[in-house]
């Protein structure tokens, strides 16, 4: 048997799982996930249907496999059934409580169906890795928020925040439709249309005090997420330059870009760097005074206002 052989065997197989995977899929995202032509493809679900897959297809939608139709037990390899060590890891830390009771939940029944030399080597790495995480993504009172607002996102009904910005000093009811939710920066935030404000806003995890299911279903028809990430305009960016030692470079080079690094310039001793942050009153002006004795702000005005608030407020704590 041949290598082409062999690597269309594997596509074809693939192809059948993702079809499982998902209601629709589109010729185009399988395309684009094998690297091959849209010819190919046409090819590939031919031959699934020939072997008997009932594979129903619509033009200009997608294919989906009839209702009903499974699969028999799937057999993970050693190496995907390492990767759910560092899955269930990182969703023990970067996810609420609820969602990760869910996972956990997922996993038991991942772990079933594994054969026992890969139950052994997953028990044994298990012990071997810890991740740590000191940021609080999500308030502790509210250990369903992802879980909630990934249903409003799939059934398209609005739901309520208790929501306490980091300008404000009191928390505000708001009533949005998610759009959708991101990781970014340390945190998790949710881009969604605020009837309050009648317009796109983004809201911090943490920051949410409550929040509620409604019944209310969208009154707008949004546009995905990756155009408000891709949108400056949207993400609410503030411009920041400043002026850094290079003898202190290396000691924030690995962060800087959780703070939303772009670029820098050489000028010789100093390195002229430029951000464009979403949390510049708190965020990016806290991690600024780590290394501030060695740098200096060229714009905007507003980050040297507060990191004077934050001086004088440390003054005060140490006389």
């Amino acid at each position: 048997m041949s290598l082409n052989t062999l690597n269309r065997f594997d596509r074809i197989v693939t192809i059948l799982i993702q079809l499982q995977s998902k209601r629709i899929v589109k010729a185009q995202e399988l395309a684009d996930r094998f690297e091959v032509s849209l010819r190919t493809i046409y090819r590939d679900i031919r031959t699934l249907e020939t072997s008997g897959v009932p594979i129903s297809s619509e033009a200009g939608v997608g294919y989906s496999i009839v209702d009903g139709y499974r699969l028999p037990p799937v057999m993970f390899t050693r190496e995907e059934a390492t990767s759910f060590v560092a899955a269930d890891k990182l969703m023990q830390k970067f996810t609420d409580k609820s969602l990760g009771k869910h996972h956990e939940s997922a996993m038991y029944k991942l772990k079933s169906i594994l054969r026992s030399a890969e139950k052994d080597m997953v028990s044994a790495i298990e012990s071997g890795i810890a991740i740590n995480s000191s940021d609080e993504l999500f308030n502790k009172n509210v250990p369903d928020a992802l879980e909630i607002l990934f249903e409003s996102i799939a059934e398209k009904k609005q739901v309520f925040l208790l929501y306490h910005s980091q300008d404000s000093k009191f928390s505000t009811e708001r009533q949005i439709e998610p759009v959708g939710i991101f990781h970014e920066n340390r945190h998790w935030y949710v881009m969604g249309f605020c009837h309050l404000r009648n317009d796109y806003r983004q809201f911090r995890t943490d920051r949410i005090q409550k929040i509620v299911r409604t019944e209310i279903p969208f009154q707008q028809k949004h546009l995905s997420l990756d155009h408000f990430l891709k949108d400056p305009a949207a993400k609410e960016h503030t411009k920041i330059r400043i002026l850094v030692d290079k003898e202190v470079v290396k000691y924030i080079e690995s962060d800087r870009k959780y703070y939303g690094f772009v670029s820098e310039k050489d000028l010789g001793s100093q390195l002229e760097m430029t951000f464009f942050s979403r949390d510049l009153e708190d965020s990016f002006s806290r991690w600024y005074l780590m290394f501030g004795d060695f740098a200096k702000i060229l714009e905007p005005e507003r980050l040297k206002t507060r990191v004077r608030e934050i001086i004088k407020n440390t003054e005060k704590g140490i006389q």
